[in-house]
């Protein structure tokens, strides 16, 4: 006798017939089960049929999957997927031109299918869609099924993408070169994408065949898949190149103005920026300004003429001095090291000691001498003016310029290897060609602004540069879109702002409070901490849409996980991109909370170590993961924010009985202390506090009583 915990009550249903309703053993063989609901229809050749989910994704039941079905689920018998791909197989080289965009437009759905899949390719159905595409003969609707079922069946990796012809290679980006269907571009575009991806072989053959002034052309259409789908294959072609390659090409991007294309038609379009071009946004800014990554890995070189001519010019620029040629060795050393000290540079005997320091390297060097090229009359202004100034509250331009251009690579992140799920771009980088340094020329006024409103000495320095990268940093997270725009704001942002801002965000936490006050908070904590553990705990039952990690494509790699509402258990599965909150019977995975053994974060996480060295900080922040079944199981994280990092991972130690960690609800905390404590506080002797809340009045009749401001005073 089967165990109660071995029967799903479940119903099966075929069109044209009255549903079954069956208990499914589910240690019994799928074949028998389904030579039962056969037989209940009378239906001969049970081998010829299959289970299917009737909603969702509407995958094939196997022996591997069908512990996922539940109570009350409905399912329905179907074509066996052997059947169906020889089915297909027959169909798509029928002579009936309707039977084959019929057998192709029902391929490019089941294709999704790993069980169908393996039966297509097994009869070489992906040979037979090489070779459709190859010739060339069927119409764009046709072409776009066979592409999209193509598409779907290389995306399971049963299949090398290294195996494909140079004919079908030349035709697939013929298609992206010379066709005006939109649906074949985009799906043309994404098989790109993956060839590019997959091997260096195939990398040089599509970077042969498609041209780079049409995918430029792409980014200018209307259509946003379009648009996203050709960044996509742009930045896996910059993302894969070796150095000079990757040098050839952006030379040539840069000479047709690529930023400005995506500038024009893509940040300013009225349209907002999805979240997949977003990345593609983030990877291309990346990319572009690491390559200043080796100036600032490099130190000056002091022996360098080239380098000390830089310096000298610097120096030359700034003070205005009689012909050095005529002075005495000594005279001319001794004038050097006065004017490099009035600089602001710590060793004037030897400038060049400054920037040896790496990072910031020959970038600071670099930085300085375009903003007294770019500015000269700025750049003069400020060094006379710290330089004459005699009451120690003179600014160091030298070293300011060193630092702040470190401070600008940390905030630009250049150095740092693009993530994967990265998508924190700035607008205003499309709008420059040379960001860096027009960053660097309205900071560095910047910086001398700020220095007068702290009248900050050289020992306030490193307060000054903590202010200045905040008002970067918050204006930057503003996200301007032009250098104007940017210049305005962070201008605006005044120390005297800063300092408003500080204070505010301190949450109005009292520096000095009574002991009964303390005593009063203790009291308060264990009721708020419950009330911040409900919250987090309805925020896992509301479920998070999370991205999953692929070095070689992103679309439709997006999984959602949600606790259910009586908390005991964790349900997931992989969702659509365009999918909202989908109920949780849609989520085909789950977890029982009371299997779950440990929570990891960052660096300590399954999926972090086995790609040890090749995450960035970003994403470390954002990682955690679940252990379960005595710890033989993970379920991997990587959180969409840091919001929803803090959330989950509360969440989960709360289903473990543990205390809570994050810095979010160290802050919540604190400011529903503050609000319960200044609310308990309040001075409400003699004043009658109503048990229901007064009746609101009636509106007036008219409204004449209100003063018309618009009208001008006589």
């Amino acid at each position: 006798m089967p165990q109660q915990k071995d029967i799903v009550r479940i119903a099966i249903q075929m069109p044209g017939t009255v549903a079954q309703l069956i208990q499914l053993d589910q240690k019994k063989p799928l074949s028998a089960v389904i030579k039962e609901v056969c037989d209940g229809w009378n239906l001969p050749g049970p081998d010829n049929y299959a289970l299917q989910y009737s909603e969702g994704a509407q995958m094939y039941i196997t022996e591997s999957n069908r512990l996922d079905i539940k109570n009350g689920w409905i399912l329905r018998l179907t074509k066996a997927p052997g059947r169906r791909a020889e089915d297909l197989f027959k169909g798509i080289q029928s002579s009936d031109g309707g039977v084959r965009c019929d057998s192709l437009k029902e391929l490019a759905s089941v294709s999704r299918d790993v069980t169908f899949a393996q039966e297509f390719i097994s009869r070489d159905g992906h040979v037979l869609l090489v070779k459709i595409v190859e010739d060339s003969k069927e119409n764009n609707q046709i072409m776009t099924y066979t592409l999209t079922g193509f598409m779907e069946l290389m995306d399971h990796g049963i299949v090398s993408w290294e195996n494909l012809s140079a004919v079908f290679i030349k035709k697939i980006a013929s298609f992206v070169n010379k066709s005006t269907d939109e649906a074949m571009q985009q799906v043309s575009l994404d098989i790109l994408e993956n060839m590019v991806l997959s091997s260096r072989k195939l990398f040089l053959q599509v970077k042969q065949e498609v041209t780079m002034e049409r995918l430029i052309a792409h980014l200018q259409v209307a259509n946003q898949q379009i648009q996203t789908k050709a960044m996509a294959l742009l930045m896996a072609l910059l993302q894969t190149a070796e150095d000079s390659d990757r040098k050839e090409m952006f030379a040539f991007l840069n000479k047709k103005n690529l930023r400005s294309y995506i500038y024009k038609n893509i940040i300013l379009s009225s349209s907002p920026v999805q979240d997949e071009m977003a990345h593609y946004l983030y990877v291309l800014q990346s990319v572009t300004l690491n390559h200043l990554e080796a100036r600032m890995r490099t130190p000056l070189d002091c022996y360098s003429q080239e380098h000390r001519e830089i310096l000298h010019g610097l120096r030359q620029a700034a003070f205005e001095t009689e012909s050095e040629n005529s002075l005495s060795h000594e005279r001319r050393r001794s004038l050097c090291a006065k004017e490099f000290k009035k600089l602001g540079f710590s060793n004037n005997s030897n400038p060049g000691q400054d920037l040896v320091r790496t990072p910031p390297g020959l970038l600071a060097l670099d930085t300085m001498f375009y903003f007294a090229n770019r500015n000269p009359d700025a750049y003069s202004r400020f060094v006379l003016e710290n330089s004459s100034r005699e009451d120690k509250h003179e600014c160091p331009f030298a070293r300011s310029s060193i630092q702040l251009t470190l401070i600008l690579c940390e905030i630009l992140r250049i150095g740092e290897p693009p993530s994967e799920t990265g998508s924190n771009y700035h607008p205003i980088f499309f709008s420059q060609d040379r960001l860096l340094d027009e960053l660097f020329c309205v900071c560095i006024q910047l910086l001398n602004k700020t220095w007068k409103e702290m009248r900050a000495t050289q020992e306030d320095f490193d307060k000054v540069m903590q202010v200045v990268k905040e008002q970067i940093t918050r204006t930057l997270s503003s996200k301007p879109t032009s250098l104007e725009l940017f210049k305005n704001k962070v201008n605006a942002l005044n120390y005297s702002e800063i300092l408003k801002l500080r204070q505010t965000e301190r949450l109005h936490q009292e520096e000095t409070l009574a002991p009964p006050v303390l005593e009063l908070k203790e009291r308060l904590k264990p009721e708020l901490l419950e009330l911040i553990r409900q919250q987090r705990l309805n925020r896992l039952c509301q479920g998070t849409m999370f991205r999953k990690i692929s070095s070689r494509r992103r679309q439709d790699k997006l999984w959602y996980c949600r606790l259910s509402p009586n908390h005991k258990m964790l349900h997931y599965g992989d969702v659509e991109e365009d999918a909202e909150n989908p109920a949780i019977e849609t989520l085909q995975e789950k977890i029982p909370v009371a299997d779950i053994k440990g929570l990891l974060t960052g660096k300590d996480c399954p999926h972090m170590k086995e790609n040890k060295g090749k995450q960035t900080k970003e994403v470390l922040d954002l990682a955690f993961s679940i252990t379960y079944d005595v710890e033989e199981y993970s379920l991997n994280f990587i959180a969409p924010s840091r919001t929803d990092f803090c959330l989950w991972t509360d969440g989960l130690s709360v289903l473990l009985g543990r205390d809570m960690s994050s810095e979010s609800m160290r802050s919540e905390l604190e400011i529903l202390l503050s609000m319960e404590i200044k609310l308990r506080l309040l001075d409400l002797e003699n004043v009658p506090i109503p048990e229901s809340a007064p009746i609101i009045p009636k509106p007036p009749s008219n409204y004449n009583f209100c003063y018309d401001f618009s009208q001008t005073e006589q």
